[in-house]
């Protein structure tokens, strides 16, 4: 038992303490704003004075715990108290991927999917089921050391300048790519709550990462991170309640939301049947055929389109058009791609969207069937058969993100940063606990948000749409677009284009909540991509100045300048990441999914043979790292739309075993097993081999 005057109890009794003042100040903060715009403040103040506030709290963060000291730098000094520990580790792992895109990808793609689209609900069961493996399979083994960096284990265990180096690369490889998803996100709130460009946003959010994790590190990204928690949970639970409670009269939506299931299929049986969705896939399906045509003559059919676009402005500027007209047709101009290439790749996205629309539901899966294959006809109970390529997408994609999880770089520093083995068990538990909080309410917030389109928004006339969808539509028309494809002056569900990344932040507004709950829910969304795009710095800052050393020094005047050295690169990978997220490269989910691929195939094998199998060596972890990463990213790589279409390859991927790229760890995880299990034996085997083959040519001569 401790005593009343052990220092680590008094210092838990203090954490206890702020972290209620802390919790009130943002209760007290969001009940100031909800008064504020009830006396009539204006919305253009509400968003960015939640951004704002959120900031400057994790900047204040940041400069108190700022530190030169290596150890407080990079595992804020092994004495973070696991359930601290766990509120960190929650908010790092509740990225913009978790909090804005997940539920998100439940109500695109079901809770099934299809055989091209893994279902919403694999994501969730990858990422938690992925922390039980990392509770029972590597946390406690890797804090029985004193490491800081997951590169430091395979130095540790294998040996050698090798391994670190690889180990230094795949941290860089998935931690960028992770980076970027984050940043993109901050672009996306930032751009909407304050109206600014979304280069701007960007900015901005790079700014907010920069004071977090600029001057303190792990101590800093630390205590930031569960000051983030505390406002993403609340920003997400707060309008999930909300919303349960205006549509069923009770606020445990976990609990309750299946009423509403009934309700959407019964909906989407309608839609399904309904004469107008039909003209719209009627039109979708001509667009396709269209786009198809342009394919083979993609310069003669870019100059056609060019000349047809530039002759319309024309003629509108001639006969004193709205504006309106005329800048929506300069967009579309500007939009054309620039030369023969990339107007293929152009053409072949568009006869894809169209060709996906043009099925029943605009493409979009029924949300409660398993497995559905949409081109197959509808049974008599509105069902459609089950595709086997569907099931065995989703069960790779859990499988892909439970190992990715499992070898996810900062994800597994914050287990350096507990006092000891027993904190690591337990700031798992607690991690576990915190992360289902949102879990659980992410496929309920889908289903009420779906039935929240379907009900008041489809049918509505173009004439009275509702505010937020023109302005979301100006933040990216791939977020979400409208347009009156059958012209009947209705909006039907074929003609609603909403992206998997606005349904979280556009839901309060989807509902007609307050706008309050719009920039709770913006502080949320920008408190979960911080926290994470903060430790993912941090890890790739580490893997480039520690790692690339075969013996990085801890001590002294040079582990000083190491850490001055890790701000200055840490600067200067956040720019880059901020430019590369500046040009929209893709949707959230899937650049994450991809980083996932790219840590389960580096490190999983290596690591978990490392800990279990003493037989494993050093060049068949090297081996093996290789092999999985070269596969993982030939696989995602080779099935690029964008290559394939910019080489003149078939725009069919070549895919292995009807498996999509988006889990292309799975082979890299096998191919890196197998070699290094085969490599490690062959200095064994090849002895035996060899005595084996010389003893029976002797007995043959001797015959």
């Amino acid at each position: 038992m401790t005593s009343p005057a052990d220092p680590y109890a008094l210092y838990q009794r203090r954490l206890h303490l702020w972290l209620a003042l802390y919790v009130a100040a943002v209760a007290g903060f969001v009940a100031l704003m909800a008064w504020a715009e009830q006396a009539g403040l204006s919305r253009r103040w509400v968003g960015p004075a939640f951004l704002l506030a959120s900031v400057l709290a994790y900047a204040c963060i940041g400069i108190y715990c700022r530190t030169t000291d290596p150890e407080e730098y990079y595992v804020a000094g092994r004495r973070v108290p696991p359930m601290y520990n766990g509120m960190a580790t929650a908010a790092d792992w509740m990225s913009a991927a978790s909090f804005i895109s997940l539920s998100g990808g439940l109500y695109l793609h079901g809770y099934g999917g299809t055989g091209t689209q893994p279902g919403g609900l694999a994501y969730v069961m990858g990422w938690t089921g992925g922390f039980v493996l990392v509770a029972l399979l590597v946390a406690p083994y890797l804090r029985l050391h004193r490491l800081y960096t997951l590169p430091d284990y395979f130095a540790l265990r294998y040996g050698g300048r090798w391994p670190r180096l690889i180990a230094a690369l795949a941290v860089v490889l998935c931690s960028f790519t992770y980076l970027v998803a984050q940043i993109y996100g901050v672009g996306l709130i930032g751009s909407r709550l304050t109206g600014v460009q979304f280069e701007v946003a960007v900015l901005f959010g790079l700014g907010g990462v920069l004071l977090c994790s600029f001057l303190g590190g792990m101590r800093a990204i630390t205590w930031t991170q569960v000051s983030q928690y505390v406002i993403l949970v609340l920003a997400f639970l707060v309008p999930v309640s909300w919303l349960a409670y205006k549509q069923m009269g009770n606020p445990l939506a976990p609990l309750v939301y299946g009423q509403q299931m009934g309700k959407i299929a019964a909906l989407e049986r309608k839609l399904q049947q309904s004469p107008a969705e039909q003209m719209v896939r009627d039109e979708h399906a001509r667009r396709a055929a269209e786009h198809q045509l342009r394919l083979q003559d993609p310069r003669s059919a870019l100059i056609q389109e060019r000349t047809e676009l530039r002759e319309r402005i024309r003629d509108l500027k001639a006969s004193d058009a709205d504006t309106a007209l005329i800048a929506a047709a300069s967009r579309e101009l500007s939009a054309l791609p620039t030369d023969g290439a990339a107007a293929r790749e152009f053409w072949l996205r568009a006869a894809q969207e169209s060709r996906e629309r043009s099925q029943p539901l605009g493409g979009l899966p029924p949300h409660a069937e398993p497995y559905p294959d949409l081109l197959s006809p509808l049974a008599s109970d509105g069902r459609h058969e089950a595709d086997p390529l569907a099931r065995r997408n989703f069960l790779a994609l859990v499988l892909c993100l439970m190992l990715g999880t499992l070898g996810m770089p900062h994800l597994l520093t914050r287990f350096y940063s507990v006092p000891s083995v027993a904190a690591a068990r337990s700031s798992v538990a607690w991690s576990l606990f915190f992360i289902a909080l949102l879990y659980i309410a992410a496929p309920a917030l889908a289903v009420m948000v779906k039935y929240e389109v379907m009900q008041q928004v489809v049918g509505s006339s173009f004439e009275s749409l509702p505010a937020w969808i023109g302005q979301w539509a100006k933040v990216d028309p791939a977020l979400l677009s409208v347009e009156d494809i059958n012209g009947d002056g209705v909006l039907q569900f074929g003609e609603l284009n909403l992206g998997a990344d606005a349904v979280m932040l556009a839901m309060p507004e989807i509902a007609g909540l307050p706008y309050v709950i719009s920039g709770l829910v913006a502080a949320g969304g920008l408190a979960a991509a911080l926290s994470t795009a903060d430790a993912l710095l941090l890890a790739l800052t580490s893997a480039i100045v520690r790692d690339t050393q075969a013996s990085p020094p801890m001590v002294g005047r040079a582990a000083a300048q190491r850490v001055i050295a890790s701000k200055f690169v840490l600067l200067a990978v956040a720019v880059l990441a901020a430019a590369v997220a500046a040009s929209r490269p893709a949707a959230i989910l899937p650049v994450v999914a991809a980083s996932f691929s790219i840590a389960a195939a580096a490190f999983v094998p290596a690591m978990v043979l490392g800990i279990f199998w003493p037989r494993a060596t050093r060049a068949g972890a090297v081996a093996g790292m290789l092999a999985g990463l070269a596969i993982t990213l030939y696989y995602v790589v080779a099935n690029s739309q964008t290559l394939r279409s910019l080489t003149g390859a078939s725009t069919e991927a070549a895919l292995w075993f009807g498996i999509q790229p988006i889990s292309a760890g799975l082979f890299g995880v096998a191919a890196g097993s197998a070699a290094i299990v085969v490599v490690s034996l062959m200095p064994r085997v090849l002895p035996w081999l060899t005595r084996t083959v010389i003893a029976r040519l002797t007995r043959t001569k001797s015959h």
